[in-house]
């Protein structure tokens, strides 16, 4: 389904930047945002966070059929990636052979496109990650 150009940029924060919250009470970090903490609940206390878009493969799988939208960038590599804060994310490794990528391997956080609706319509950038040779 095609996504609207308004509610696109409303979406600018969290599809351009890795904003999430620190749990201040048991010191969790979670992406996307909550508005509670899954361990601490009502206790907790969450302050926002812009993480510095550097980690480590926690998991990954390569991908050969993939979802509607998504047939000319296959295969890819979408992994687990592990913040150096802690908090997990699923996002795809680009410019990356899968014989590469192995668990642990250090990545970094890249601006590229996401999706291209057709040939003359909206295009959608956010962040994927790459190899830190």
């Amino acid at each position: 389904m095609k996504e609207a150009i308004p509610l696109t940029w409303r979406r600018i924060p969290e599809r351009y930047r890795l904003l999430g919250v620190k749990c201040e009470t048991c010191g969790r970090h979670y992406f996307p945002r909550r508005l509670l903490c899954p361990k601490c609940r009502r206790k907790g206390n969450l302050s926002d966070i812009r993480y510095a878009g550097t980690g480590k493969v926690y998991s990954f799988t390569e991908v050969s059929a993939p979802p509607e939208g998504f047939e000319d960038q296959i295969p890819y590599i979408l992994a687990i990636i592990e913040l150096d804060e802690g908090a997990r994310l699923t996002a795809q490794i680009v410019d990356v052979n899968k014989k590469d990528v192995v668990i642990g391997s250090r990545v970094e956080q890249v601006f590229r496109v996401i999706q291209r609706d057709d040939p003359e319509g909206l295009v959608h950038y956010g962040f994927k990650f790459k190899l830190v040779k």
